[in-house]
């Protein structure tokens, strides 16, 4: 495929189909001008209250509404949306017609489950009846020790309705990992599973979760979830009920509407450099931001099968339940994306009719490394839009989409992030997708590319940041009263401007390049390089499995030095590391050549599986890292340690 010609083109029946066809003509009625993607970008920035105010009607959200859309514009932090609406999350998510599927369940057992809204709905209203039984009220916090099963999500729908905040982590975190989460929050009721399954492995939920109850003296119910076990047994752990005797059957759905910023969910940041940050989100940001990347940007309609694969403590999980509010069916997978073998999840999305299907790079990676070509083995005439995120997605990765998976299927690379529980730049239905590149920018997010002097830059490298406010900023940090932390989290490095953390280019067509994170940016000679920028190149070699790059201080100035994981058997010799030299050198610059290529046996990742840089950097320079219980294979970062290679 070639660099000028772009890899997939919407036909026109997409387009005249699509949601945003039909926004445009919505707000052209707002003084949006005509149906034209970048000028409705431009006025959706402009005018933002004008915008997310059309959004609202356009969506249908449910709510009180004030007369006021956006206080205090002009400053960030500062700015409120919506100030005198009043809405309800999980009001919002539970309009489906009664008899049709809500979700659907199935694990690498091949096990399945579905629910319709009716039945949905009324397990919501029953578990929320039992947690205000418990005491559970507005601002109170409920937890969920989960697997991505339909009662996490109906947990989390019943403490929303009740105006209650709800916070999750998988059940792959250690007791440690839990305790600086949940312990910082204190959630008065906290539901758990017995176990789960993973990679043909059944691993127990209740000893780890006794080790967290014994030092989290704030929750005052648990409520267990029969997973693994029919009958699970649940008296070791204080104050433990079964989820099915839990609530009240046949209590009627109630839904408390609170102000548009009401906490609505308590997410963490990776905590790999010290304990992970409590992102406080609003329920009306969160809906507003979600019900526009969802409507418009990835075209979801009523009936659609959308499906993500992720945990419950990836802000993901949190994305997919939102697809509830645009009339999606939710397809939950809980297990191995390649047990009992690469065709999982690809046999469940053609058995299930997965119109919309999330994944990350790594799972792209190593679907191509495995050889897996889903498109000659299911039928998938439904699946049209393929989502990316977790890690940039390399161009390579789209040529290897449109070839092994479908010509025909849009992939859209997003872009964003816990801190904003959304994305700064996303899919777009009626636009090209251009190998390498995200195809633009959300509407209503004022993203731009600025140098170190905050200078907005065009087709040059520099640091990602929103210069004007949005609805999903977050209300701000746990127990953090004077916003200090999250001033210096996002507000430091420019005054007044969300600064990301992400290395980006904006192209002259709009779409955005990653180019990894700030913070883990190599810097060889001054010059400045984005760590996606090696994986790129290096990942392409049959060899190599996957890779991470760091600087190490060397001479008064950073040499980069590559760690490669290979394919069983292989080993690293000379002629391959020329080989690795030679496609970075070809394809880049000098200045990216690694000056040192290792072999290690696994890369150290965040449970949520992206790579961990800095714990990397730290690990080579001989320094302690922080909070090991973040990571998934902690044991990974011995293998960095006291390297003879890495001595001066």
């Amino acid at each position: 495929m070639s660099a000028e010609q772009p890899i997939w083109t919407p036909s026109p029946f997409r387009i005249a189909d699509a949601n945003l066809t039909r926004f445009m003509a919505f707000a052209a009625g707002r003084g949006a001008p005509g149906p034209d993607y970048d000028a409705l970008y431009r006025w959706s920035v402009a005018e933002p209250a004008a915008f997310w105010a059309a959004l609202a009607d356009f969506a249908g959200v449910i709510a009180d509404r004030g007369s006021v859309v956006l206080e205090n514009g002009d400053r960030m932090p500062g700015a409120r949306w919506f100030p005198g609406t009043r809405l309800n999350f999980a009001e919002n998510l539970l309009r489906g017609p009664d008899t049709e599927p809500a979700l659907v369940f199935r694990n690498e057992r091949a096990a399945r489950r579905e629910l319709s809204w009716r039945e949905l709905r009324a397990e919501v209203a029953r578990i929320a009846a039992g947690l205000a039984d418990a005491g559970v009220g507005p601002g109170d916090r409920v937890a969920g020790f989960l697997p991505n099963l339909p009662e996490t999500v109906i947990a989390m729908l019943a403490t929303a309705s009740l105006g209650a905040t709800w916070t999750s982590c998988s059940p792959d975190f250690g007791i440690q990992g839990v305790l600086d989460r949940f312990g910082q929050v204190a959630p008065k009721v906290l539901f758990t599973a017995d176990g789960y399954f993973y990679a043909g492995k059944t691993i127990d939920s209740l000893a780890p979760i006794a080790g967290v109850l014994a030092k989290l003296g704030a929750v005052q119910r648990v409520v267990v979830v029969p997973y693994v076990a029919d009958a699970p047994e649940i008296a070791a752990l204080p104050q433990a009920v079964r989820y099915a005797d839990f609530g009240r059957p046949g209590a009627a759905p109630s839904f408390a509407r609170l102000p548009f910023d009401h906490p609505l969910y308590v997410l963490y940041s990776s905590g790999t450099t010290g304990v992970p940050k409590c992102i406080v989100h609003g329920a009306g940001g969160t809906l507003l931001q979600h019900l526009k990347e969802q409507l418009l940007h990835t075209d979801v309609k009523p009936g659609d099968r959308l499906f993500y694969f992720t945990t419950c403590g990836w802000m993901m999980w949190n994305w997919l339940a939102s697809g509830l509010a645009a009339g999606a069916t939710l397809v939950l997978y809980d297990g191995s994306p390649f047990h009992p073998g690469p065709e999982v999840l690809w046999q469940m999305a053609s058995e299930e009719g997965i119109t919309i299907f999330g994944t990350s790079p790594k799972y792209l990676a190593a679907l191509e490394k495995a050889g897996y070509r889903p498109k000659e083995r299911h039928a998938l005439v439904v699946l049209r839009t393929m989502l990316s995120t977790g890690s940039p997605l390399a161009p390579e990765q789209y040529d290897f989409v449109a070839d092994a998976i479908g010509p025909d299927i849009q992939l859209a690379s997003i872009s964003g992030g816990t801190d904003i529980v959304s994305c700064f730049a996303l899919g777009n239905p009626l636009l090209p997708v251009w190998r390498g590149e995200l195809q633009c920018r959300g509407l209503g997010m004022k993203v731009e590319v600025w140098d170190e002097h905050g200078r907005a830059l065009t087709g040059e490298r520099g640091e990602l940041v929103c210069t004007a406010p949005f609805p999903s900023m977050p209300v701000g940090f746990w127990n953090d009263p004077d916003g200090s932390k999250y001033r210096a989290a996002y507000f430091e490095r420019f005054r007044g401007v969300w600064h990301h953390g992400d290395y980006a280019l904006l192209t002259g067509r709009g779409g955005l390049v990653i180019l990894g994170r700030s913070d883990a940016v190599l810097n060889p000679g001054g010059v400045r390089i984005g760590t996606a920028e090696i994986y790129r190149q290096v990942e392409q070699l049959p060899e190599v499995i996957e890779s991470v790059v760091v600087g190490q201080d060397w001479q008064n100035d950073v040499r980069v030095v590559l760690f490669v994981r290979l394919r069983d058997g292989l080993t690293l010799d000379d002629a391959l590391r020329e080989r690795i030299r030679r496609q970075v050198r070809a394809s880049t610059t000098p200045r990216h050549v690694p000056a040192l290529i290792l072999q290690v046996p696994e890369v150290p990742r965040t449970i949520s599986g992206k790579v961990v840089e800095l714990a990397v950097r730290e690990a080579i320079h001989g320094r302690p890292v922080k909070n090991t219980d973040a990571l998934a294979n902690p044991a990974a970062l011995e293998h960095f340690r006291n390297r003879p290679e890495l001595a001066a």
